[in-house]
């Protein structure tokens, strides 16, 4: 790297600090939710000939400049019909609407389950990375989402928990059964710890960010529940486990698509 380059990355990467908000400081939880809800969005598609016309998957959340979504690799759809013009994109409440933005998959990182999405149009309240290094076990967390899609209409929920544990998100199988897709895929990269927490996320908060209840600051994102049974079980009778994904792998993605060196 060229001494040019490296203080063209680094001035970059001071423009991305620069944009963490003024309000990331101590605070009390009603006040950080207030904050954090214009950032939280649901991630779905619009197609006009369909009813619904909207569908959604998942969650996603605001980081960097305010056009870029965050949330999992496994809430983005596998095919889009174009042809039948479905669009992939964002939902959110403005001004008493919903309102559906277009989004374009800039980059995936399907060993840690994250996507980020940019979507067209104006800047959205972005939210700031924390240091998920610093994670203890015991510590106090948050997240906000849309469980159970648009069943309890689109106002995202707060949920509140604690770290659990801190374990290798590969863990063994009972059998072959057992290892689908995404676990056989961790295998081929390698294992890395992941945050299992005590609080109860449902079907609709993958993608949903994890934050300190303080500061508001994403140290991670929800990436799966621990379910019993069926997945209907996780409706009837929710485990309370839930996983995230340690948030340095969120500022990685931002950095390898925003900072090339």
């Amino acid at each position: 790297m060229t001494s040019v380059s490296r203080m063209c990355r680094t001035m970059l990467l001071g423009s991305l600090l620069a944009l963490v908000p003024a309000w990331a400081g101590a605070s009390s939880l009603p006040e950080v939710i207030d904050k954090i809800k214009p950032s939280v969005v649901a991630i779905g598609t619009h197609q006009p000939t369909r009813q619904p016309p909207l569908n959604i998957m998942g969650t996603g959340f605001v980081v960097a400049d305010g056009n870029i979504i965050i949330t999992n690799a496994h809430v983005i759809p596998r095919v889009i019909a174009s042809e039948q013009q479905e669009k992939l994109g964002i939902i959110l409440r403005q001004d008493d609407k919903t309102i559906f933005r277009e989004g374009t998959v800039l980059a995936q990182d399907p060993a840690h389950d994250l996507a980020a999405i940019k979507i067209t149009g104006n800047s959205l309240p972005s939210l700031p990375i924390g240091d998920s290094d610093s994670i203890r076990e015991g510590q106090r967390i948050a997240f906000t989402g849309f469980p159970i899609g648009m069943a309890l209409g689109l106002h995202p929920a707060t949920h509140l928990g604690y770290i659990s544990a801190i374990s290798p998100i590969v863990l063994p199988a009972l059998n072959s059964r057992q290892l689908d897709p995404r676990v056989v895929n961790r295998l081929k990269h390698g294992g890395f710890n992941i945050l299992q927490l005590d609080a109860t996320a449902y079907p609709g908060n993958s993608g949903s960010p994890v934050f300190d209840p303080e500061s508001g600051r994403v140290i991670g994102i929800i990436n799966m529940v621990f379910v019993k049974g069926t997945k209907e079980a996780a409706l009837a009778t929710p485990s309370g486990i839930s996983y995230a994904i340690p948030a340095k792998f969120i500022d990685e993605l931002i950095r390898e698509k925003l900072v090339k060196p």
